[in-house]
């Protein structure tokens, strides 16, 4: 059964390391938000650095995830002290779990202050794909299909919750 991986990508207005007050608040609060998505049904697993590494994104090792990339868009710093993103890269279930999950408690809070911390780059800021039940997306995957999606718009290669397609390629999700 094919399992939805889930990328996200926003470029922060401070860096993580001398963060803005504002972004200081997004900073804080990821880990709760990240403990509440993983309870919800239909969560699979996120990408995470091993040995739980805390400097910069680039320098981590994410395991089976792959390394860390970036969209080709993404002109900021690349060390601990200048990097200012935040991505995600999640497995799921299904597109109704991950959108339930990203839509409800602390996350929904957290998109409702997201201009506060992130810069609007006309970029999307999350893409969905199906991948088989084998298969562990990596960071580059992620960026693949984040830029075939801005590029191409929603298809069943590269798609959105608000413009889903289902396993098959229909259109609809579920």
């Amino acid at each position: 059964m094919p399992r939805l991986a889930l990328y996200t990508f926003g470029v922060l207005k401070a860096p993580l390391a001398d963060p803005a007050p504002l972004t200081q608040e997004f900073y804080d609060i990821g880990e709760t938000v990240y403990r509440e998505i993983a309870r919800h049904p239909g969560y699979l697993a996120h990408a995470e650095a091993e040995h739980g590494h805390r400097g910069s994104h680039f320098e981590a090792d994410w395991g089976a995830w792959g390394e860390f990339a970036v969209p080709s868009w993404y002109d900021k710093g690349r060390t601990a002290q200048t990097t200012a993103l935040a991505a995600t890269l999640s497995l799921w279930t299904g597109l109704r779990p991950a959108f339930h999950a990203v839509h409800t408690g602390l996350h929904r809070e957290a998109l409702r202050r997201r201009h506060d911390w992130f810069e609007r780059t006309g970029h999307p800021g999350h893409v969905l794909w199906w991948t088989p039940d084998t298969t562990t997306p990596t960071w580059q995957h992620g960026v693949t299909h984040l830029h075939h999606l801005h590029t191409h718009g929603p298809t069943p290669h590269a798609f959105t919750f608000r413009h889903a397609y289902a396993p098959d390629g229909s259109v609809g999700g579920a």
